[in-house]
């Protein structure tokens, strides 16, 4: 976002001072369908006002820049994707539970877990957005206008239609990091401590995708002879940035906040975090057994494997509950021949396999 646009959007972010409630989050614009940009009126209040979710500065951005707010709602689908992807095997496995919170009461607790989805949330709007720009989608960018890579050779050619992400990493900023920089609360609080933890995972979040966008390239000659390339700056695969956050996640420093309103580690051998790195403010709950004033489901009748060692595993997976076994039917693809030309004939192979679920 660049010139008056961004002052007055700016200036509208400022305007709002109370704090919100976090009962709902924007993430429930991926569980709600959004309509595509050209149903949008320009300047029509209530397709802003009837989406669920959206903080008072964030629902002052839809206004402006109504046409990014289905896209919004595809980097947080493509986030919550890979939030169940990374931890699929972990006793918190990232489930969805309603349509206006998204992950229940468990984002109400500064764990690591909510650090993770803060961040892969950002970063799916960073990529979402990015996207639409190259793809011609949103009227206010378009293709990446990326300075050229020094080291790229002076023979290759630099400006095919990159991604965009220098717009999609400034617009991410605005809206997620809205709702969070509304809010005022007293210097040296819990509260505060939670507001300055989430705008910190938002950032790494959107780094994380900023940092993975690579060059990539065509090639043009005769017979692919490729004696002349073309160049352009393209995301990586989201798969990547979620694996680049799982790692952070699993080294995401314990913080605190200080009297003088800044976060602090707790243990202060380590070094301090990077605006790259997670941090959170409270320990994770007993994801285990089902509490409603955490929010965790627990993990009773979740598949586990016996013979894992890992979290998947049984004993891990069911916290010492033990587990009970049942056989399955799985039906697969078998005997598969290449037949000229040119398709791939399969069989249907059953098999009966043995399952375990937690008790």
């Amino acid at each position: 976002m660049t010139g008056p646009r961004l002052a007055l959007a700016a200036a509208l972010l400022c305007s709002c001072t109370s704090p919100v409630a976090d009962a709902n989050s924007w993430w429930s614009l991926a569980m709600n369908p959004i309509q595509r940009p050209e149903m949008y009126i320009i300047g029509a209040q209530p397709v802003c006002s009837q989406l669920p979710g959206l903080s008072p500065g964030q629902r002052k951005l839809c206004q402006l820049y109504q046409e990014h707010m289905v896209f919004i709602g595809e980097g947080a689908r493509s986030a919550i994707k890979e939030c169940q992807y990374q931890f699929r095997q972990r006793r918190w496995n990232c489930s969805t539970v309603d349509n206006t919170s998204v992950f229940g009461r468990v984002m109400k607790i500064g764990s690591r877990e909510t650090a993770f989805t803060y961040a892969v949330s950002a970063a799916g709007v960073v990529n979402a957005i990015s996207r639409a720009c190259r793809e011609g989608e949103l009227s206010s960018c378009g293709c990446s206008r990326a300075a050229r890579p020094r080291d790229l050779p002076r023979d290759w050619l630099w400006g095919g239609c990159g991604d965009n992400v220098d717009y999609g990493y400034r617009f991410a900023k605005e809206f997620v990091d809205a709702k969070e920089r509304e809010k005022n609360y007293a210097r040296g609080s819990e509260e505060q401590a939670r507001m300055l933890m989430n705008l910190q995972n938002n950032e790494a979040g959107r780094r994380a995708v900023y940092k993975l966008a690579d060059v990539a390239c065509k090639c043009h000659g005769v017979s692919g002879s490729c004696s002349l390339k073309t160049c352009w700056l393209q995301l990586a695969d989201f798969r990547k940035v979620g694996d680049l956050l799982k790692e952070k996640y699993d080294s995401a420093a314990a913080m605190r906040i200080s009297r003088k309103g800044k976060l602090e580690l707790v243990n202060s051998r380590f070094n301090m975090p990077t605006q790259e790195d997670l941090v959170y403010v409270d320990p994770s709950p007993d994801y285990c057994l089902p509490n409603d004033t955490t929010g965790s489901l627990g993990t009773q009748g979740r598949l586990c494997n016996k013979s894992s060692e890992g979290m998947d595993g049984c004993e891990l997976m069911c916290c010492g509950r033990g587990y009970d076994q049942f056989k399955s039917v799985q039906v697969e693809r078998c005997h598969c021949k290449f037949h000229w030309c040119c398709y791939v004939k399969c069989k249907k192979c059953t098999e009966i396999v043995d399952q375990y679920v937690c008790k």
